[in-house]
């Protein structure tokens, strides 16, 4: 057990209980545990396998290549309609993840498999920008190369960020809010 684990399952005030009860599943099927990304990571070896994720309404339990796995139980949900390969097991109390224990360490197996026979997730399609970023790129020449600096997951976050705005108005809101960060070479939550 690593003690950056165990303190921050002891500060969680909402699903304290849960964490634990996962925590004791995941090190019975041969993981390692470390805080990665700020949350309870848990690796074989140098690969990630399963991140656990606390929401308000529910605990989770991604695995990053879960859309790879075979999900013959069907207990593995999309986290958003802007995830490629990781997937998610949802849990509100402890009594949720005992009804599944033994299906969660042949999930764990499974995600190994996947990471040993060397899986990956299909590239992603081509970025379709939105329209007030697509017009900003065509008229500034400095905005357009440092947008293209950018990795392609903080170029895809900023987009995603605009184009979910339903009026233009707000678009052209955020673009300007992000403008002098994109100028920067800064990603939106670079501080």
């Amino acid at each position: 057990m690593n003690a950056r684990v165990d303190a921050y399952i002891n500060r969680s005030s909402q699903w304290p209980a849960e964490m634990r009860y996962l925590r004791d599943l995941l090190l019975a099927a041969g993981l390692t545990e470390d805080i990665k990304w700020g949350k309870p990571c848990y690796s074989d070896g140098d690969r990630n396998i399963a991140i656990m994720q606390e929401m308000k309404a529910f605990l989770a339990l991604m695995f990053f290549k879960g859309a790879l796995m075979p999900d013959p139980k069907g207990l593995l949900q999309d986290q958003g309609p802007n995830s490629r390969s990781a997937k998610r097991m949802t849990f509100t109390s402890v009594a949720d993840i005992d009804a599944v224990a033994t299906a969660i360490a042949k999930y764990v197996k499974a995600a190994i498999a996947v990471e040993d026979a060397g899986v990956k997730a299909p590239p992603a399609p081509a970025l379709e920008l939105v329209d007030v970023l697509q017009e900003r790129i065509d008229a500034d020449a400095a905005f357009k190369a440092a947008f293209e600096t950018l990795t392609p997951g903080a170029r895809r976050e900023y987009n995603l960020h605009f184009a979910d705005a339903k009026q233009r108005a707000t678009r052209e809101a955020r673009l300007a809010k992000y403008a002098d960060r994109i100028l920067a070479g800064m990603r939106m939550r670079d501080r």
